[in-house]
Parts: structure tokens; C-alpha cells; sequence
């Protein structure tokens, strides 16, 4: 599984004009689900997610976790992380998992996620517009 985290003071995420998930300070993920995945893979990338060490201590060194700063998640689907775009103008998503599979794997990963953060989730497959506040700016790759 691929996630791109974005450290935000705040984030949102709608679906046809309508807020379907709303954090303060804590982190964006931006998660794709790759064939072959397992949810194994969801578990450690969530717990790996849960330690990075990317906010900022009293001596403003990013030295914290997401559970030192009581922070919340916004996991948001996107398949387009698994873009192959090693040919011509128009990427290939065949790198992606099938759709039931990526779903489930989605649903793992935000059940996992919530296992260390209050965790506030958009809708899988949905057309959806995410809005934040990125914080630092602070946008780390993670990989499981």
C-alpha cells in the first residue's frame, strides 16, 4: 500500500456540496491500495503511519508523533497514487487494486487507523473535494 501524508491544522474532505469528514491538527493520507496488497499491509501501514515522528517538539524539531500531539487523520481513497506514468502523456492505473479489493483494503486501513487516532474517512470510489491547510509545509511518502 502507497500513502501520502500531509501534516495539516486542518482538513476536509465533501462529496456533492456536502462535508462528509472534517479535521483540526493532525494528518492527511492520501491511501492507495496496489495489487497484491494484504491487509497485513493496511495494519503496519497504519501503525507505521501512527509513529512518524513529523510534528514539531518544544525545541521545533519535528520530534512527535501523531499520538504525542493528540492529532487526528483524514484518510482519504486515491487510487491515482498508483499512476504509472513511465509512457507517453496519459498515465495507467493497472498497478491499482480491483476495486472490491481496494475497498476492503481501504476499510482496513482506516479501522487499523483508528486504533491510534480519532480517524475521519471520505467515501471510497466517490468524487470527492478535499481541502486542507498544510502545515510546515510537511508532505512525506509511505510505503508498506
Amino acid at each position: 500500500m502507497k500513502a501520502l501524508l500531509q501534516r495539516v491544522t486542518e482538513a476536509s474532505v465533501r462529496v456533492a456540496d456536502t462535508e462528509i469528514g472534517r479535521i483540526g491538527p493532525g494528518l492527511l493520507v492520501l491511501v492507495c491500495a496496489m495489487r497484491g496488497d494484504t491487509a497485513e499491509q493496511a495494519d503496519a501501514l497504519a501503525a507505521r503511519i501512527a509513529k512518524q515522528r513529523i510534528f514539531r517538539d518544544e525545541q521545533d524539531k519535528m520530534n512527535l508523533s501523531l499520538k504525542d500531539v493528540g492529532g487526528s487523520v483524514l484518510v482519504v481513497s486515491q487510487f491515482t497514487l498508483a499512476a504509472d506514468t513511465s509512457r507517453g502523456t496519459r498515465p495507467g492505473f493497472s498497478a491499482a487494486a480491483p476495486v472490491d479489493e481496494g475497498r476492503a483494503l481501504y476499510e482496513r486501513f482506516c479501522t487499523a487507523m483508528a486504533e491510534h487516532a480519532p480517524v475521519e474517512t471520505g467515501r471510497f470510489g466517490a468524487d470527492m473535494q478535499v481541502s486542507l491547510v498544510n502545515s510546515g509545509p510537511v508532505t512525506i511518502w509511505v510505503e508498506a
